[in-house]
Protein backbone atom coordinates (compact mmCIF):
# COMPACT_ATOMS: atom_id res chain seq x y z
CA UNK A 1 0.00 0.00 0.00
CA UNK A 2 2.82 2.38 0.87
CA UNK A 3 4.55 1.67 -2.42
CA UNK A 4 1.35 2.40 -4.36
CA UNK A 5 0.93 5.70 -2.54
CA UNK A 6 4.51 6.68 -3.29
CA UNK A 7 4.02 5.80 -6.96
CA UNK A 8 0.83 7.84 -7.09
CA UNK A 9 2.57 10.74 -5.40
CA UNK A 10 5.41 10.64 -7.91
CA UNK A 11 2.93 10.47 -10.79
CA UNK A 12 1.02 13.48 -9.46
CA UNK A 13 4.25 15.36 -9.01
CA UNK A 14 5.33 14.63 -12.58
CA UNK A 15 1.98 15.68 -14.02
CA UNK A 16 1.99 18.76 -11.81
CA UNK A 17 5.49 19.72 -12.97
CA UNK A 18 4.45 19.24 -16.60
CA UNK A 19 1.32 21.40 -16.23
CA UNK A 20 3.09 24.14 -14.27
CA UNK A 21 5.90 24.33 -16.85
CA UNK A 22 3.47 24.39 -19.76
CA UNK A 23 2.72 27.55 -21.68
CA UNK A 24 -0.63 29.27 -21.48
CA UNK A 25 -2.21 27.35 -24.38
CA UNK A 26 -1.10 23.86 -23.36
CA UNK A 27 -1.82 24.42 -19.67
CA UNK A 28 -5.39 25.56 -20.17
CA UNK A 29 -6.10 22.97 -22.84
CA UNK A 30 -5.16 20.30 -20.31
CA UNK A 31 -6.88 21.84 -17.30
CA UNK A 32 -9.84 23.17 -19.27
CA UNK A 33 -10.68 19.86 -20.91
CA UNK A 34 -10.20 17.95 -17.63
CA UNK A 35 -12.52 20.28 -15.70
CA UNK A 36 -15.00 20.31 -18.57
CA UNK A 37 -15.22 16.51 -18.70
CA UNK A 38 -15.92 16.33 -14.96
CA UNK A 39 -18.42 19.21 -15.20
CA UNK A 40 -20.32 17.45 -17.97
CA UNK A 41 -20.31 14.06 -16.27
CA UNK A 42 -21.23 15.64 -12.93
CA UNK A 43 -24.17 17.43 -14.54
CA UNK A 44 -25.37 14.15 -16.08
CA UNK A 45 -25.11 12.24 -12.81
CA UNK A 46 -26.84 14.94 -10.82
CA UNK A 47 -29.62 15.35 -13.39
CA UNK A 48 -30.35 11.62 -13.27
CA UNK A 49 -30.16 11.64 -9.46
CA UNK A 50 -32.74 14.35 -8.87
CA UNK A 51 -34.93 13.19 -11.77
CA UNK A 52 -35.24 9.61 -10.51
CA UNK A 53 -35.57 10.82 -6.92
CA UNK A 54 -38.45 13.07 -7.96
CA UNK A 55 -40.16 10.33 -9.93
CA UNK A 56 -40.07 8.09 -6.86
CA UNK A 57 -40.83 10.57 -4.07
CA UNK A 58 -43.29 12.98 -5.69
CA UNK A 59 -44.44 10.64 -8.44
CA UNK A 60 -44.74 7.19 -6.88
CA UNK A 61 -45.27 8.14 -3.22
CA UNK A 62 -47.05 11.46 -3.70
CA UNK A 63 -49.00 10.70 -6.85
CA UNK A 64 -47.91 13.95 -8.47
CA UNK A 65 -46.13 14.26 -11.80
CA UNK A 66 -44.65 17.75 -12.20
CA UNK A 67 -44.63 19.14 -15.76
CA UNK A 68 -41.23 19.34 -17.39
CA UNK A 69 -39.60 21.68 -19.89
CA UNK A 70 -39.16 20.57 -23.50
CA UNK A 71 -35.49 19.81 -22.94
CA UNK A 72 -36.37 17.58 -19.98
CA UNK A 73 -38.89 15.52 -21.91
CA UNK A 74 -41.82 17.93 -22.15
CA UNK A 75 -44.18 15.95 -19.91
CA UNK A 76 -47.50 17.76 -19.34
CA UNK A 77 -47.66 16.58 -15.74
CA UNK A 78 -50.57 15.86 -13.44
CA UNK A 79 -53.68 18.00 -13.24
CA UNK A 80 -53.61 17.71 -9.44
CA UNK A 81 -52.50 15.62 -6.47
CA UNK A 82 -53.63 12.00 -6.20
CA UNK A 83 -52.57 11.93 -2.55
CA UNK A 84 -52.52 15.53 -1.40
CA UNK A 85 -52.01 14.54 2.23
CA UNK A 86 -48.67 12.96 1.31
CA UNK A 87 -47.09 16.07 -0.25
CA UNK A 88 -46.21 17.93 3.00
CA UNK A 89 -44.91 14.66 4.47
CA UNK A 90 -42.66 14.10 1.44
CA UNK A 91 -41.24 17.64 1.43
CA UNK A 92 -40.69 17.36 5.19
CA UNK A 93 -39.05 13.94 4.95
CA UNK A 94 -36.83 14.89 2.01
CA UNK A 95 -35.62 18.05 3.75
CA UNK A 96 -35.08 16.13 7.00
CA UNK A 97 -32.92 13.39 5.46
CA UNK A 98 -31.03 15.93 3.35
CA UNK A 99 -30.25 18.04 6.42
CA UNK A 100 -29.16 14.96 8.40
CA UNK A 101 -26.69 13.97 5.68
CA UNK A 102 -25.25 17.49 5.50
CA UNK A 103 -24.96 17.89 9.26
CA UNK A 104 -23.21 14.53 9.70
CA UNK A 105 -20.82 14.46 6.75
CA UNK A 106 -20.18 17.97 5.40
CA UNK A 107 -21.77 20.99 7.11
CA UNK A 108 -20.30 23.30 4.45
CA UNK A 109 -22.65 21.71 1.88
CA UNK A 110 -25.54 23.61 3.47
CA UNK A 111 -27.21 26.29 1.35
CA UNK A 112 -27.00 26.93 -2.36
CA UNK A 113 -23.36 26.01 -2.96
CA UNK A 114 -22.36 28.59 -5.54
CA UNK A 115 -21.47 31.10 -2.83
CA UNK A 116 -19.08 28.61 -1.25
CA UNK A 117 -17.34 28.11 -4.58
CA UNK A 118 -17.08 31.88 -5.13
CA UNK A 119 -15.62 32.28 -1.63
CA UNK A 120 -13.02 29.62 -2.44
CA UNK A 121 -11.97 31.63 -5.50
CA UNK A 122 -11.28 34.66 -3.35
CA UNK A 123 -9.78 33.04 -0.25
CA UNK A 124 -8.36 29.56 -0.89
CA UNK A 125 -8.91 27.74 -4.21
CA UNK A 126 -7.63 24.55 -2.58
CA UNK A 127 -10.29 24.47 0.14
CA UNK A 128 -13.27 22.64 -1.43
CA UNK A 129 -13.39 19.12 -0.03
CA UNK A 130 -14.33 16.17 -2.24
CA UNK A 131 -16.63 14.96 0.52
CA UNK A 132 -18.58 18.22 0.40
CA UNK A 133 -19.14 17.77 -3.33
CA UNK A 134 -20.58 14.27 -2.89
CA UNK A 135 -22.75 15.34 0.04
CA UNK A 136 -24.00 18.33 -1.93
CA UNK A 137 -25.06 16.12 -4.81
CA UNK A 138 -26.97 13.64 -2.63
CA UNK A 139 -28.59 16.22 -0.36
CA UNK A 140 -29.65 18.48 -3.23
CA UNK A 141 -31.13 15.55 -5.14
CA UNK A 142 -33.22 14.77 -2.07
CA UNK A 143 -34.28 18.39 -1.67
CA UNK A 144 -35.35 18.87 -5.29
CA UNK A 145 -36.71 15.34 -5.69
CA UNK A 146 -38.94 15.71 -2.65
CA UNK A 147 -40.40 18.98 -3.95
CA UNK A 148 -38.15 21.58 -2.34
CA UNK A 149 -37.95 24.82 -4.30
CA UNK A 150 -34.36 24.74 -5.50
CA UNK A 151 -32.30 24.83 -8.67
CA UNK A 152 -30.09 22.22 -10.26
CA UNK A 153 -27.17 24.54 -10.92
CA UNK A 154 -25.72 24.94 -7.39
CA UNK A 155 -24.72 21.29 -6.97
CA UNK A 156 -23.32 21.03 -10.51
CA UNK A 157 -21.29 24.19 -9.99
CA UNK A 158 -19.90 22.78 -6.77
CA UNK A 159 -19.02 19.44 -8.41
CA UNK A 160 -16.88 21.00 -11.12
CA UNK A 161 -15.55 23.78 -8.89
CA UNK A 162 -14.58 21.07 -6.41
CA UNK A 163 -12.66 19.27 -9.14
CA UNK A 164 -10.88 22.52 -10.01
CA UNK A 165 -9.97 22.81 -6.33
CA UNK A 166 -8.77 19.20 -6.31
CA UNK A 167 -6.53 19.84 -9.32
CA UNK A 168 -5.13 22.91 -7.60
CA UNK A 169 -4.17 20.81 -4.58
CA UNK A 170 -2.90 17.72 -6.35
CA UNK A 171 -0.95 19.50 -9.08
CA UNK A 172 0.26 22.25 -6.74
CA UNK A 173 -0.98 24.98 -9.05
CA UNK A 174 -0.37 28.63 -8.20
CA UNK A 175 -3.12 30.49 -6.40
CA UNK A 176 -3.83 32.54 -9.52
CA UNK A 177 -4.25 29.43 -11.67
CA UNK A 178 -6.32 27.81 -8.92
CA UNK A 179 -8.70 30.75 -8.84
CA UNK A 180 -9.21 30.46 -12.58
CA UNK A 181 -9.69 26.67 -12.32
CA UNK A 182 -12.40 27.00 -9.68
CA UNK A 183 -14.10 29.82 -11.62
CA UNK A 184 -14.09 27.63 -14.73
CA UNK A 185 -15.73 24.90 -12.71
CA UNK A 186 -18.53 27.19 -11.58
CA UNK A 187 -19.32 28.44 -15.08
CA UNK A 188 -18.98 25.12 -16.90
CA UNK A 189 -21.11 23.24 -14.38
CA UNK A 190 -23.95 25.73 -14.63
CA UNK A 191 -23.60 26.04 -18.40
CA UNK A 192 -23.70 22.26 -18.84
CA UNK A 193 -26.82 21.58 -16.74
CA UNK A 194 -28.68 24.39 -18.55
CA UNK A 195 -27.35 23.54 -22.02
CA UNK A 196 -25.86 27.03 -22.30
CA UNK A 197 -22.10 26.73 -23.02
CA UNK A 198 -21.41 30.30 -24.15
CA UNK A 199 -23.28 31.74 -21.18
CA UNK A 200 -21.39 29.37 -18.89
CA UNK A 201 -18.05 30.58 -20.22
CA UNK A 202 -19.01 34.23 -19.69
CA UNK A 203 -20.41 33.37 -16.26
CA UNK A 204 -17.03 31.93 -15.20
CA UNK A 205 -15.45 35.31 -15.90
CA UNK A 206 -18.11 37.45 -14.25
CA UNK A 207 -19.80 35.68 -11.34
CA UNK A 208 -17.04 36.24 -8.77
CA UNK A 209 -17.30 40.08 -8.94
CA UNK A 210 -20.13 42.57 -8.69
CA UNK A 211 -18.62 45.23 -10.92
CA UNK A 212 -15.75 43.57 -12.75
CA UNK A 213 -14.83 40.88 -15.24
CA UNK A 214 -11.96 38.37 -14.98
CA UNK A 215 -10.63 38.17 -18.52
CA UNK A 216 -8.18 35.42 -17.53
CA UNK A 217 -11.11 33.01 -17.19
CA UNK A 218 -12.87 33.89 -20.43
CA UNK A 219 -10.84 32.06 -23.11
CA UNK A 220 -10.16 28.96 -20.98
CA UNK A 221 -13.88 29.10 -20.21
CA UNK A 222 -14.68 28.53 -23.87
CA UNK A 223 -12.71 25.28 -23.77
CA UNK A 224 -14.07 24.12 -20.42
CA UNK A 225 -17.70 25.05 -20.97
CA UNK A 226 -17.72 23.72 -24.52
CA UNK A 227 -16.28 20.40 -23.35
CA UNK A 228 -18.84 20.13 -20.53
CA UNK A 229 -21.69 20.88 -22.94
CA UNK A 230 -20.52 18.20 -25.38
CA UNK A 231 -20.28 15.56 -22.64
CA UNK A 232 -23.70 16.47 -21.24
CA UNK A 233 -25.29 16.63 -24.68
CA UNK A 234 -23.89 13.27 -25.77
CA UNK A 235 -25.55 11.69 -22.74
CA UNK A 236 -28.82 13.61 -22.45
CA UNK A 237 -29.26 15.51 -25.72
CA UNK A 238 -28.39 18.92 -27.11
CA UNK A 239 -31.87 20.46 -27.18
CA UNK A 240 -32.35 23.81 -25.44
CA UNK A 241 -33.99 23.53 -22.03
CA UNK A 242 -37.12 25.37 -23.18
CA UNK A 243 -36.96 24.43 -26.85
CA UNK A 244 -37.34 27.25 -29.36
CA UNK A 245 -39.49 29.99 -27.84
CA UNK A 246 -39.13 33.05 -30.11
CA UNK A 247 -36.77 32.20 -32.98
CA UNK A 248 -38.37 34.56 -35.52
CA UNK A 249 -38.93 37.57 -33.30
CA UNK A 250 -38.15 40.94 -34.86
CA UNK A 251 -37.68 43.96 -32.61
CA UNK A 252 -40.63 46.34 -32.73
CA UNK A 253 -39.93 49.93 -31.56
CA UNK A 254 -43.54 50.12 -30.36
CA UNK A 255 -42.60 47.65 -27.62
CA UNK A 256 -39.80 49.81 -26.21
CA UNK A 257 -41.95 51.08 -23.34
CA UNK A 258 -42.81 47.52 -22.36
CA UNK A 259 -39.14 46.55 -22.26
CA UNK A 260 -38.44 49.50 -19.97
CA UNK A 261 -41.34 48.53 -17.69
CA UNK A 262 -40.21 44.90 -17.50
CA UNK A 263 -36.71 46.06 -16.56
CA UNK A 264 -38.02 48.19 -13.69
CA UNK A 265 -40.34 45.50 -12.35
CA UNK A 266 -37.69 42.78 -12.74
CA UNK A 267 -35.19 44.81 -10.71
CA UNK A 268 -37.77 45.28 -7.95
CA UNK A 269 -38.64 41.57 -7.83
CA UNK A 270 -34.95 40.56 -7.99
CA UNK A 271 -34.24 42.91 -5.09
CA UNK A 272 -37.14 41.38 -3.15
CA UNK A 273 -35.81 37.89 -3.89
CA UNK A 274 -32.37 38.60 -2.47
CA UNK A 275 -33.64 40.50 0.56
CA UNK A 276 -36.24 37.86 1.40
CA UNK A 277 -33.80 34.99 0.95
CA UNK A 278 -31.09 36.46 3.16
CA UNK A 279 -33.67 37.79 5.58
CA UNK A 280 -34.82 34.19 5.99
CA UNK A 281 -31.22 33.06 6.51
CA UNK A 282 -30.74 35.68 9.25
CA UNK A 283 -34.06 34.86 10.92
CA UNK A 284 -33.34 31.13 10.80
CA UNK A 285 -29.98 31.66 12.51
CA UNK A 286 -31.73 33.48 15.38
CA UNK A 287 -34.48 30.92 15.87
CA UNK A 288 -34.09 27.97 18.27
CA UNK A 289 -33.60 24.51 16.85
CA UNK A 290 -30.75 22.62 15.27
CA UNK A 291 -29.30 22.42 11.77
CA UNK A 292 -31.60 19.49 11.00
CA UNK A 293 -34.92 20.64 12.43
CA UNK A 294 -35.03 24.04 10.75
CA UNK A 295 -34.67 22.84 7.13
CA UNK A 296 -37.17 20.05 7.86
CA UNK A 297 -39.76 22.54 9.13
CA UNK A 298 -39.04 24.72 6.10
CA UNK A 299 -39.75 21.71 3.88
CA UNK A 300 -43.01 21.07 5.72
CA UNK A 301 -44.14 24.66 5.14
CA UNK A 302 -43.28 24.37 1.44
CA UNK A 303 -45.40 21.22 1.19
CA UNK A 304 -48.34 22.94 2.85
CA UNK A 305 -48.02 25.95 0.56
CA UNK A 306 -47.87 23.61 -2.44
CA UNK A 307 -51.34 22.30 -1.65
CA UNK A 308 -52.57 25.76 -2.63
CA UNK A 309 -49.94 26.58 -5.29
CA UNK A 310 -48.43 23.36 -6.75
CA UNK A 311 -46.28 25.40 -9.15
CA UNK A 312 -43.74 26.11 -6.38
CA UNK A 313 -42.62 22.49 -6.09
CA UNK A 314 -39.14 21.44 -7.25
CA UNK A 315 -37.46 23.34 -10.07
CA UNK A 316 -40.64 24.57 -11.76
CA UNK A 317 -39.16 24.61 -15.27
CA UNK A 318 -42.21 22.88 -16.71
CA UNK A 319 -44.36 25.79 -15.57
CA UNK A 320 -41.92 28.19 -17.24
CA UNK A 321 -42.45 26.21 -20.42
CA UNK A 322 -46.21 26.71 -20.06
CA UNK A 323 -45.68 30.43 -19.53
CA UNK A 324 -43.86 30.84 -22.86
CA UNK A 325 -46.89 29.94 -25.01
CA UNK A 326 -50.23 31.74 -25.11
CA UNK A 327 -52.53 28.72 -24.97
CA UNK A 328 -50.81 27.06 -22.01
CA UNK A 329 -50.34 30.33 -20.12
CA UNK A 330 -54.01 31.21 -20.50
CA UNK A 331 -54.90 27.83 -18.97
CA UNK A 332 -53.19 28.84 -15.71
CA UNK A 333 -55.52 30.87 -13.43
CA UNK A 334 -54.63 34.56 -13.47
CA UNK A 335 -54.23 34.74 -9.71
CA UNK A 336 -51.63 31.95 -9.85
CA UNK A 337 -49.67 33.76 -12.55
CA UNK A 338 -49.69 36.99 -10.54
CA UNK A 339 -48.80 35.47 -7.18
CA UNK A 340 -46.29 32.88 -8.35
CA UNK A 341 -43.19 35.16 -8.34
CA UNK A 342 -43.81 35.94 -4.67
CA UNK A 343 -44.76 32.36 -3.78
CA UNK A 344 -41.59 31.04 -5.45
CA UNK A 345 -39.48 33.55 -3.52
CA UNK A 346 -41.08 32.39 -0.27
CA UNK A 347 -40.76 28.69 -1.13
CA UNK A 348 -37.10 29.03 -2.11
CA UNK A 349 -36.34 30.94 1.07
CA UNK A 350 -38.04 28.21 3.13
CA UNK A 351 -36.28 25.41 1.23
CA UNK A 352 -32.73 26.80 1.03
CA UNK A 353 -32.65 29.84 3.31
CA UNK A 354 -33.48 27.66 6.33
CA UNK A 355 -30.38 25.54 5.66
CA UNK A 356 -31.53 23.16 2.93
CA UNK A 357 -29.37 22.23 -0.04
CA UNK A 358 -29.92 23.32 -3.65
CA UNK A 359 -29.38 26.13 -6.12
CA UNK A 360 -30.94 29.59 -6.23
CA UNK A 361 -30.24 30.37 -9.90
CA UNK A 362 -33.05 28.11 -11.15
CA UNK A 363 -35.75 29.58 -8.91
CA UNK A 364 -34.62 33.03 -10.06
CA UNK A 365 -35.34 31.98 -13.63
CA UNK A 366 -38.85 30.82 -12.67
CA UNK A 367 -39.50 34.02 -10.73
CA UNK A 368 -38.43 36.15 -13.68
CA UNK A 369 -40.47 34.10 -16.14
CA UNK A 370 -43.68 34.74 -14.26
CA UNK A 371 -42.88 38.42 -13.87
CA UNK A 372 -42.88 38.61 -17.67
CA UNK A 373 -45.96 36.37 -17.92
CA UNK A 374 -47.84 38.53 -15.41
CA UNK A 375 -47.12 41.74 -17.31
CA UNK A 376 -48.21 40.16 -20.59
CA UNK A 377 -51.41 38.69 -19.10
CA UNK A 378 -52.44 42.00 -17.53
CA UNK A 379 -51.65 43.95 -20.69
CA UNK A 380 -53.55 41.45 -22.81
CA UNK A 381 -56.51 41.53 -20.42
CA UNK A 382 -56.61 45.32 -20.56
CA UNK A 383 -56.24 45.35 -24.36
CA UNK A 384 -53.20 47.61 -24.22
CA UNK A 385 -51.27 48.24 -27.46
CA UNK A 386 -47.74 47.23 -28.39
CA UNK A 387 -47.55 43.78 -26.78
CA UNK A 388 -46.44 40.72 -28.78
CA UNK A 389 -49.01 38.17 -29.91
CA UNK A 390 -47.74 35.70 -27.33
CA UNK A 391 -46.02 35.96 -23.93
CA UNK A 392 -42.72 34.32 -24.96
CA UNK A 393 -40.70 37.48 -25.54
CA UNK A 394 -41.78 39.07 -22.24
CA UNK A 395 -41.04 35.84 -20.37
CA UNK A 396 -37.55 35.59 -21.88
CA UNK A 397 -36.44 39.17 -21.20
CA UNK A 398 -37.84 39.11 -17.66
CA UNK A 399 -35.91 35.91 -16.92
CA UNK A 400 -32.75 37.64 -18.12
CA UNK A 401 -33.38 40.85 -16.23
CA UNK A 402 -34.68 39.52 -12.92
CA UNK A 403 -31.82 37.17 -12.11
CA UNK A 404 -29.12 38.73 -14.28
CA UNK A 405 -29.42 41.99 -12.36
CA UNK A 406 -29.47 40.65 -8.82
CA UNK A 407 -26.69 38.14 -9.61
CA UNK A 408 -24.56 41.01 -11.00
CA UNK A 409 -23.94 38.90 -14.10
CA UNK A 410 -26.20 40.57 -16.69
CA UNK A 411 -24.28 39.57 -19.82
CA UNK A 412 -23.80 35.95 -18.76
CA UNK A 413 -27.43 35.40 -17.74
CA UNK A 414 -28.70 37.17 -20.86
CA UNK A 415 -26.67 34.82 -23.07
CA UNK A 416 -27.63 31.76 -21.03
CA UNK A 417 -31.36 32.42 -21.25
CA UNK A 418 -31.04 33.10 -24.99
CA UNK A 419 -29.37 29.68 -25.33
CA UNK A 420 -31.91 27.97 -23.09
CA UNK A 421 -34.79 29.32 -25.19
CA UNK A 422 -33.02 29.30 -28.60
CA UNK A 423 -34.09 32.92 -28.91
CA UNK A 424 -31.13 35.15 -29.72
CA UNK A 425 -33.48 37.30 -31.80
CA UNK A 426 -34.83 38.91 -28.61
CA UNK A 427 -31.43 40.36 -27.63
CA UNK A 428 -31.97 43.92 -28.94
CA UNK A 429 -34.97 44.41 -26.67
CA UNK A 430 -33.44 42.34 -23.89
CA UNK A 431 -30.37 44.58 -23.77
CA UNK A 432 -32.60 47.50 -22.85
CA UNK A 433 -34.51 45.51 -20.23
CA UNK A 434 -31.45 43.95 -18.63
CA UNK A 435 -29.49 47.20 -18.72
CA UNK A 436 -32.22 49.09 -16.87
CA UNK A 437 -32.66 46.32 -14.29
CA UNK A 438 -28.92 46.08 -13.65
CA UNK A 439 -28.43 49.84 -13.32
CA UNK A 440 -31.25 49.96 -10.78
CA UNK A 441 -29.78 47.09 -8.75
CA UNK A 442 -26.31 48.68 -8.71
CA UNK A 443 -27.82 51.62 -6.83
CA UNK A 444 -28.29 49.20 -3.90
CA UNK A 445 -25.88 46.93 -2.03
CA UNK A 446 -27.90 43.81 -2.83
CA UNK A 447 -26.58 40.67 -4.52
CA UNK A 448 -27.92 37.13 -4.51
CA UNK A 449 -24.30 35.96 -4.13
CA UNK A 450 -22.88 37.32 -0.88
CA UNK A 451 -19.35 36.07 -1.56
CA UNK A 452 -18.86 38.27 -4.62
CA UNK A 453 -16.21 40.95 -4.24
CA UNK A 454 -16.71 44.41 -5.72
CA UNK A 455 -13.85 44.13 -8.23
CA UNK A 456 -10.37 42.68 -8.77
CA UNK A 457 -8.62 45.52 -6.93
CA UNK A 458 -10.73 44.99 -3.80
CA UNK A 459 -10.18 41.22 -3.92
CA UNK A 460 -6.41 41.64 -4.35
CA UNK A 461 -6.19 44.12 -1.49
CA UNK A 462 -8.14 41.75 0.74
CA UNK A 463 -5.77 38.87 -0.05
CA UNK A 464 -2.74 41.07 0.58
CA UNK A 465 -4.13 42.07 3.97
CA UNK A 466 -4.80 38.45 4.86
CA UNK A 467 -1.23 37.54 3.93
CA UNK A 468 0.18 40.42 5.98
CA UNK A 469 -1.77 39.36 9.09
CA UNK A 470 -0.60 35.76 8.69
CA UNK A 471 3.06 36.78 8.73
CA UNK A 472 4.88 36.35 12.07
Amino acid sequence: MGEAQRFLGRAQGSVGDFVRRSGYLRKWLILGIAIGVIAGLGAVVFYLAFDYTGQFLLGYLGGYDAPTADGDGGRPGSSGFDRAWAIPLITFGGALVSALIVAKFAPEAEGHGTDNAIEAVHTDPRSIRARAVLVKMVSSALTIGSGGSAGREGPTAQISAGFGSLLTRRLDLSDDDGRVAVSLGIGSGIGAIFGAPLGGAVLAASIVYREDFDYRSLIPGFITSGTAYIIYGLCLGFDGLFGSVAPDYVFDPAQLGWFVLIGIVSAAIGYLYARTFYGTVALTNRLPGGKVLKPALGGLLVGLLALLIPQILSSGYGWVQFATAKDTLMAIPLWIVLILPFAKILATSLSIGTGGSGGIFGPGIVIGAFVGASIWRLADLAGLPGIPDGPGVFVIVAMMACFGSVAHAPLAVMIMVAEMTSSFSVLPGAMITVGIAYLLITRTDVSIYKSQRLNRDVAQAERAETTRRAEP
